[in-house]
């Protein structure tokens, strides 16, 4: 009998360690991406995403309404709101303008609970394609990014020329170190290498910019090299992250716009592994202005530039991926307002009730694609898919 017994506990022992060994030999991926998030990804990322949806489902009860300013408004109003209940010490790097221009989230202000130990930068862009949703065409999106103090670039509200491209770039760059992208580069160049990356041909790439008078000549540079042009009337931050997504169709962002939309595609770029290089420029110098109407701007911008660190010695500088978004700890969140690039519109139910889209990620490395169903009454209005 102890002989029996004996043998049916050794037996258990060992079935028990065969599991042991089971459960330690599956890859842990998932578990070292979740050990790697720092404290503002682990504390406020769940509430980023609230903050971009709140402003999101403002904009869209403005969507085709045809009134660009009061979306917007609606929308700044909504994210700045929710910003003041996180407990965080935030200051706006990036926001609606300068404080002397815009009434909320402008550069500078200070927003949150101020309790606890979280200290944020942050970059925002409430609407995201102010003309999209005014007149209900796709791509319009509400945007935020935020990086531990110094993490995110403290930029002007005027231009940067960018190039923007996805991780298997940068995997070439790498694997090739004398063949790199570069802003300054004729475009064939760029678009050859980014190519050769992606194991295709000029003509099978898809590059996106800005339809303005500004970028004819790039334009005519790109379709000379026998690239496709994809022309958006607003809104190129969302094609630069979809850069760094396979399957959305877009290869590369070229092309002069919003130094702030830049600075918002440079923090999801870090988090996906691609690539951006931007430089500062005037507005008066992108669209080609007289000398006279430069020198203007020149006087009216560089004693605020100045007190951002940007010189004349410094202003034509090449900023990288890291230089405009230097933090460790950074998020992101990107709600869809209209349709377009991954992302589905805001569906609204009546009485408030409401369903939305969202993409987030983190300096972890955890990319997630949110969909949202607000109802307020679910006997009412039964949860459907």
């Amino acid at each position: 009998m102890i002989a029996e017994f004996l043998s049916v506990i050794r037996k258990q022992i060992i079935s028990s360690r065969k599991w042991e060994l089971i459960a330690i030999s599956y890859p842990k991926t998932v578990e070292r991406i979740i050990d790697r998030a720092g404290p503002i990804e682990c504390e406020l990322l769940p509430r980023l995403i609230q903050v971009t949806e709140a402003a999101a489902i403002a904009a869209a009860y403005q969507m085709g309404r045809g009134n660009k300013h009061f979306a917007d408004q609606v929308a700044v109003a909504a994210m700045r709101r929710m910003l003041n209940k996180l407990d965080m010490k935030g200051i706006i790097k990036i926001g609606e303008g300068e404080r002397d221009e815009a009434p909320m989230l402008y550069i500078g202000e200070q927003v949150g609970t101020g309790k606890g130990n979280l200290e944020v930068d942050i970059a925002v862009d409430p609407l995201e394609g102010t003309n999209l949703t005014a007149d209900g065409v796709p791509g319009s999106v509400s945007v935020m990014a935020m990086a531990e103090r110094g993490g995110i670039f403290h930029g002007p509200d005027i231009y940067m020329d960018k190039i923007v491209v996805g991780p298997d770039v940068v995997r070439y760059e790498e694997e090739h170190p004398g063949e790199r992208i570069d802003l300054d580069a004729p475009v064939r160049h760029n678009l050859e290498i980014v190519a050769k990356a992606l194991d295709r041909s000029v003509e099978e790439l898809v590059v996106v910019i800005l339809d303005r008078p500004r970028h004819a000549q790039k334009i005519t540079e790109i379709r000379e090299a026998g690239a496709r042009v994809k022309l958006v009337s607003d809104g190129d931050l969302m094609p630069g992250v979809s850069t760094a997504i396979r399957g959305s169709g877009i290869h590369v962002v070229m092309g002069a716009g919003g130094s702030g939309e830049a600075v918002l595609t440079a923090a999801a770029i870090k988090i996906l592994g691609g690539k951006i290089l931007a430089r500062l420029v005037l507005p008066s110098v992108a669209n080609g202005k007289s000398q006279s109407k430069i020198d203007e701007e020149i006087e009216e911008k560089m004693p605020r530039l100045e007190k951002m660190g940007i010189t004349l010695e410094n202003f034509n500088d090449v900023l990288d991926t890291n230089k405009l978004v230097p933090g460790n700890d950074v998020i992101f969140s990107a709600t869809a307002v209209t349709p377009g690039h991954f992302l589905r519109e805001v569906n609204l139910f009546g009485g408030g009730d409401a369903r939305l889209h969202t993409i987030s990620m983190g300096s972890s490395g955890a990319v997630r694609f949110t969909d949202s169903i607000y109802i307020k009454d679910k006997r009412a209005t039964p949860l459907r898919l």
